[in-house]
């Protein structure tokens, strides 16, 4: 990885869509866990099975291994299990509770669009007691799971359905992985991404504006004379 550069940029934004896994919270061990007794099941080497896995959907990762599995009572089930597979929970991305938090005390609109189901996001927020999310998106949501822009899309419309015209209609995506940094841009949103996952080149060639190491280097503060926009730093970008 290559040293932090120290550069800043200042951007408004009238809200932030996250995503979770790779982003909020660092749930490898319990992921890695979860497909090795799943290829077992199936008779595929669950390595193979983490190589195109991260950032998307469960069932579109089963429609292409075993379509028998691909349907929503199984990844669901599946899936509830994963926050109780290790012994040790899922840690959190540096910085990001202490952002959640912010963001919940100056009132900015932010949501949580995700390729886990709803049964993982939940287990994971009660095991953690992180703050909730005013909305979220989950993998039951949209048709098709991220790069395609779906879920970001509808979340963005949704945050934006009541700002008037001329409040600031620019959305802040967060992301770890490359396929969600796709989707976020072609929803039509800004995209900031955190090197939790992948390297720095990886996140610039799928299309992130900005790339910083993790969420200790995000400000944020209402904007002065403007209401419901909200004025975002991103300190040592890449």
């Amino acid at each position: 990885m290559p040293g932090v550069a120290a550069t800043s940029t200042t951007h408004d934004f009238a809200g932030v869509l996250f995503d979770f896994d790779g982003t909020i919270i660092d749930s490898t061990e319990a992921i890695v866990e979860n497909w090795r007794r799943i290829g077992e099941e199936i008779g595929i080497d669950h390595e193979v099975i983490l190589q195109t896995s991260h950032g998307r959907r469960s069932i579109d990762v089963l429609k292409n291994l075993d379509p028998s599995r691909a349907n929503w009572e199984y990844i669901s089930a599946m899936e509830s299990k994963i926050p109780s597979l290790c012994k040790n929970p899922a840690i959190e991305i540096p910085g990001a509770r202490a952002l959640l938090e912010a963001l919940n005390n100056l009132y900015t609109p932010w949501a949580i669009v995700t390729s886990g189901t709803k049964a993982l996001l939940n287990g994971w927020l009660n095991v953690l007691h992180l703050p909730r999310p005013q909305e979220v998106t989950v993998a039951e949501d949209v048709r098709i799971g991220k790069p395609d822009p779906e879920g970001y899309y509808k979340a963005r419309t949704r945050m934006l359905q009541h700002s008037g015209e001329d409040d600031i209609k620019d959305v802040l995506v967060v992301e770890d992985a490359p396929a969600g940094v796709k989707a976020g841009k072609l929803a039509g949103c800004s995209v900031l991404a955190v090197t939790t996952t992948h390297t720095v080149d990886q996140l610039k060639a799928a299309g992130a504006d900005w790339v910083i190491p993790d969420h200790r280097f995000v400000e944020v503060r209402r904007k002065e004379g403007l209401q419901g926009a909200f004025t975002f730093t991103f300190n040592n970008i890449y």
